[in-house]
């Protein structure tokens, strides 16, 4: 029971310094241009990060989780139902797996299919709610990615007044995997500017105010062309057993 007890407390202590880190290098990045740190919102990504583990996260402060995998997101949002945490489905979803994320999500962030939309609109009309939805877009050109491409979007978001439940924020992308950072950024700021032809452009009552982009690797970058959202797993919880392309199409 001890060396549980001394465990436990190790990783509380870990995860608040990671914590700390991550808020310490958004603050950073946001004084570099002139942003105020609060107007970035930190997702801690949990995939792979065991439900004790959460449990002990919760308690150093992480109140809401991100997750790729559905599955994954139910069982883990199950085990946890007896804390108040938010949590946020970041992942590809499939039509048919959409009437599990609107028992247990307050947030999808890869929106890509009207297909999806509508059956999503369905479900959360019939449970009486919305859902913070943002649109996913591949901002890097990569075929192995899901995302709509940039030149689609403003067509995609002309239907999407036609599902009222979803309560459209922003847009969401993941950006290349490059040791290049000139690419990496190219890809951020791909977004930013989209991001301002729909706010002019949008139909009415459609928000665009979000930008989700930047994870672990390139969070700082990311805020530096304007992420309002960024989603950071490995930063916080440290390195997954596997590499990043079994969770992300296109890594590695």
């Amino acid at each position: 029971m001890e060396a549980a007890t001394s465990s436990a407390d190790q990783q509380l202590s870990e995860i608040k310094n990671n914590l700390a880190v991550v808020q310490q290098k958004i603050a950073a990045a946001c004084v570099k241009v002139g942003r105020d740190p609060l107007s970035v919102r930190l997702l801690p990504v949990t995939k792979t990060v065991p439900v004790e583990r959460l449990r002990i996260a919760y308690t150093a402060g992480c109140h809401e989780m991100g997750e790729n995998k559905v599955q994954e997101a139910r069982e883990k949002s199950e085990a946890l139902s007896d804390l108040n945490i938010q949590w946020s489905v970041i992942g590809h979803l499939q039509t048919n797996k959409v009437k599990y994320i609107t028992r247990f999500a307050h947030e999808f962030q890869a929106l890509d299919s009207l297909k999806v939309a509508a059956e999503l609109d369905k479900r959360l009309q019939s449970a009486g709610r919305g859902m913070d939805v943002y649109v996913q877009v591949n901002s890097s050109g990569e075929t192995s990615k899901f995302g709509l491409p940039p030149e689609d979007v403003e067509d995609f978001i002309k239907q999407l007044p036609n599902y009222s439940s979803l309560q459209i924020k922003g847009l969401m992308t993941l950006a290349i995997f490059s040791t290049d950072y000139g690419r990496v950024r190219a890809c951020f700021v791909r977004m930013r500017e989209l991001q301002e032809r729909l706010r002019q452009n949008a139909p009415a009552g459609l928000l665009f105010d979000e930008l989700s982009m930047g994870m672990s690797g390139d969070f700082e970058l990311a805020i530096e062309e304007g992420a309002t959202v960024v989603r950071v797993g490995q930063a916080i919880f440290g390195k997954r057993p596997l590499p990043d392309s079994h969770y992300w199409p296109g890594f590695g």
